[in-house]
């Protein structure tokens, strides 16, 4: 299901307390859409810019439900992968997840409000220590630096979140009315918007760059 149709069912179906996401496989997100990023590469400014827009849509979407959202981080989380997580209210992670910008060590710009985004979740040296000088965070790391919440087995994970969301889900009401308020009082769309700009033309200016070697 794309992020738009989402978008479509949670707004039109009440009974929907709570939505969360997770990763199939080893990872729960390994980033943006490479095609999407090397047709930007050499694109014309306008079409480069609505290319970009193409790869923040789906946690920019996720992040706009009108549910309180949970990611279920079962693996790695790298680059737009880190920033759907982050765009959820809360994480919880596997004693397998990473988290990994991913964008400098490639030459690349953050995109998306990326730095804002962990800086929200987990301060300052969170987003340099992940986002300019490229480290990588384990679970536990990410536990004591306020990244995720909890850190369980990979076995536990599902079963925990569901217990984690159970009143969510029996209260849709009460579920909606409190994402309202958690959006409205807690997190600054204004600031995240004001990154999503900063950082695009820094990104679009990077992009352009010659793509650096591995």
């Amino acid at each position: 299901m794309t992020s738009t149709n989402v978008t479509l069912t949670v707004e039109a179906d009440s009974v929907l307390g709570v939505v969360g996401n997770t990763g199939t496989g080893r990872a729960f997100c390994s980033g943006a859409d490479t095609a999407i990023l090397n047709r930007i590469r050499t694109a014309s400014p306008d079409e480069s810019c609505e290319g970009l827009d193409e790869l923040y849509a789906g946690f920019r979407r996720f992040a706009a439900l009108k549910v309180p959202t949970v990611a279920a981080v079962n693996g790695a989380a790298v680059g737009a992968g880190l920033n759907l997580a982050l765009a959820a209210d809360l994480r919880v992670a596997s004693t397998d997840a990473v988290f990994i910008s991913g964008f400098a060590p490639l030459g690349m710009h953050p995109g998306g409000g990326h730095l804002h985004l962990i800086a929200r979740a987990a301060g300052a040296s969170a987003a340099a220590y992940l986002g300019v000088f490229g480290q990588r965070m384990g679970a536990d790391q990410a536990l004591s630096a306020g990244l995720v919440s909890a850190v369980v087995t990979g076995a536990d994970l599902r079963g925990t979140v569901r217990s984690m969301v159970a009143h969510l889900a029996a209260d849709p009401a009460l579920a909606r009315a409190l994402a309202a308020d958690l959006h409205r009082t807690v997190h600054d769309a204004g600031a995240w918007d004001r990154a999503v700009e900063i950082e695009r033309a820094r990104q679009m200016w990077s992009l352009a760059r010659a793509p650096k070697e591995s």
